[in-house]
């Protein structure tokens, strides 16, 4: 005779009890003392931006000088380049206007090279002052 093999009774499962759910732990205090009145709080600046610090200084140059600009171009250099080089236009290269120093080597080789006069008097009148005063930049020529 075989015996039959008891099957285990069924239980119910057991819940535990519920606990209660704590609330997250604050913040631990800041280390040290806070900062004084007036001083930013730790961590400044924010991220992504640089510290605080003076402005760079401003040139100022010397008194009742305009400031040096070192892209400036040289009005004597110009006006000895009009006078002695005029007729190839070599003024007008220096100075940034490639098409009217085209134009004047075109008319100085159409008129067998009297249009280089063209050339001597914008030389004469760069080193005056009275016509060419700035670049094709647009930049005041330099003394």
């Amino acid at each position: 005779m075989t015996h039959p093999i008891p099957e285990p009774e069924p239980t119910e499962p057991t819940e535990a009890p519920a606990e209660p759910v704590a609330s997250p732990a604050p913040p631990p205090p800041p280390m040290g003392n806070p900062p004084p009145p007036g001083y930013p709080p730790p961590g400044y600046p924010p991220p992504g931006y640089p510290p605080p610090g003076y402005p760079p200084p401003a040139y100022a140059g010397y008194p009742g000088y305009p400031p040096y600009d070192p892209y400036a171009k040289s009005r004597l250099t110009a006006g000895l380049l009009g006078i002695f080089l005029g007729g190839f236009g070599v003024h007008r290269f220096y100075l940034g206007y490639t098409t009217i120093g085209v134009l004047q080597i075109l008319v100085t080789i159409a008129t067998c090279g009297l249009g280089s006069i063209w050339g001597l008097i914008e030389g004469i009148l760069i080193i005056s002052g009275s016509t060419i005063t700035t670049d094709a930049e647009g930049r005041p020529l330099r003394e």
